[in-house]
């Protein structure tokens, strides 16, 4: 049995989301981060949570235009913003490994651009070390509780922008 490493956290922050509003500032702050360029950002949180939401927000502050669909079934959305190569990832049903390799997965997360993956558990082993991971949670009162950790120099340059 082998036991995977997981990355060091470099920092973490924790934020609360009284709106919809809240999360498309932060997003908007992300946004407008140079080091957002060439990040993997990871989302993690239940179904409903706002992770589609939340990309969505951040997608509209990269200056976006057009449908912004959730990549469910296609698991991979591409999109493109002002020269910056966008590619959003859904592993809710990813299920085989061999699908990285045979979707080529691997020569996107190799390009640069910006990566964004909801539920990456589901593709634990193949995707690489996240700069900035998100763990969404509803609050009793309908509220989002945000916790961002950085595991990269990159990760903690996105920290202090999303304060």
């Amino acid at each position: 049995m082998t036991l995977q490493s997981h990355p060091q956290i470099l920092g973490s922050r924790s934020f609360h989301w009284p709106t919809e509003a809240d999360a498309a500032a932060c997003a908007a702050r992300l946004a407008a981060s140079p080091s957002l360029r060439n990040a993997f950002i990871e989302l993690h949180g239940p179904l409903g949570a706002g992770k589609t939401t939340f990309v969505r927000h951040l997608l509209r502050a990269l200056g976006v235009t057009g449908r912004i669909k959730s990549p469910s079934y296609a698991v991979l959305e591409p999109h493109e913003a002002d020269g910056l190569a966008i590619s959003h990832f859904d592993f809710y049903r990813f299920e085989d490994p061999r699908e990285w390799e045979d979707a080529g997965f691997r020569d996107v997360f190799a390009a640069p651009g910006l990566k964004i993956a909801e539920w990456p558990d589901k593709a634990a082993g193949v995707l690489p070390p996240a700069d900035l991971v998100l763990t969404l949670h509803i609050r009793d009162d309908d509220s989002r509780e945000l916790r961002a950790r950085a595991h990269s120099a990159r990760g903690l340059q996105l920290l202090e922008v999303l304060a």
